[in-house]
C-alpha cells in the first residue's frame, strides 16, 4: 500500500475514533458558569462552540467545520486564553477526517497540533485557577492536548508527549478540586492508556476509582472492569 493511502486510512481512523472517545468526556461537561472575572469569552458563545465541538466528536462531520470556525474565532478574539486555543487546535485537527485528500489531512493535523503547542506554551501559574465550567485552565488545556496527541498516528511523534501531559493532569493536586465529570474523563483516559500499555493493574485502579466515585463515566468503567 502506498504511503499516502496508509496515512489517509490511519489518520481517518485515529482522529475519528480515539480522539473522539477521549475528548468527548471534556466536551460534554455541564456548562458550569465561571466567575465573571475569569471569563475570557461570553458564556453563550463558548457554549455554542462547544456544542458544535461535541457534535463533531460524535461523528457529525458537518459540525467539524463549524466547531473549528467558532472556536477559531473565539480564540482569535481572546489570544491570551490557552483553553480556547487548545480547543481550536483540537477542532482543527479533527478537520483531517473531513477530506479524502492526504495533503489536506496532513495540513489540518499539523495546523491543529501547532495551535495546541502554542496553547501549552502559554500556560503559567495564573492558569491554575478555574476558567470554564469550574475546571482549572491549566488542566483543561493540557488534557485537551494530551488526548489529541495520543490519538495522532505515530508518524507525528506525539504519543510520548501526550502520555506525559496525561500523567501531569492525572497526578496534579489541582484535579482533586475539579468537577467530577472532568475528573472522570481524565481517569477514564488514564485507564484506557494503561490498557494499551498492557498494564492491567493500573487500568483496574483507574477504572475502580471512577466506579467508586459515581462519576458520569462509571458505567463505562464498570464495563471495562468486567473485561479485565
Amino acid at each position: 500500500m502506498s504511503t499516502p493511502r496508509r496515512f489517509l486510512r490511519s489518520l481517518r481512523g485515529r482522529l475519528a475514533r480515539p480522539a473522539a472517545t477521549a475528548l468527548i468526556g471534556v466536551a460534554a461537561l455541564a456548562a458550569l458558569a465561571p466567575p465573571p472575572a475569569a471569563q475570557a469569552a461570553e458564556p453563550p458563545a463558548f457554549a455554542a462552540a462547544m456544542a458544535e465541538f461535541d457534535r463533531a466528536l460524535g461523528g457529525d462531520e458537518a459540525a467539524v467545520e463549524l466547531a473549528a470556525e467558532r472556536l477559531g474565532r473565539l480564540s482569535a478574539a481572546e489570544p491570551t486564553d490557552p483553553v480556547l486555543r487548545a480547543y481550536a487546535g483540537a477542532a482543527t485537527a479533527l478537520r483531517a477526517r473531513t477530506t479524502m485528500l492526504p495533503w489536506k489531512k496532513m495540513r489540518h493535523a499539523e495546523d491543529g497540533l501547532a495551535l495546541l503547542d502554542k496553547a501549552l506554551a502559554q500556560l503559567a501559574a495564573a492558569h491554575d485557577a478555574p476558567l470554564y465550567r469550574g475546571v482549572p485552565a491549566s488542566l483543561e488545556a493540557r488534557f485537551t492536548a494530551a488526548t489529541t496527541f495520543l490519538a495522532m498516528p505515530s508518524m507525528f511523534n506525539r504519543q510520548a508527549r501526550g502520555q506525559k501531559l496525561l500523567d501531569e493532569v492525572s497526578g496534579s493536586p489541582l484535579l482533586e478540586g475539579a468537577p467530577l465529570p472532568f475528573k472522570g474523563a481524565v481517569w477514564l483516559r488514564a485507564g484506557q492508556e494503561a490498557l494499551k500499555a498492557e498494564d492491567k493493574t493500573a487500568a483496574r485502579a483507574w477504572f475502580g476509582k471512577i466506579a467508586a466515585s459515581n462519576a458520569p463515566q462509571a458505567a463505562q468503567a464498570q464495563a471495562r472492569l468486567k473485561d479485565l
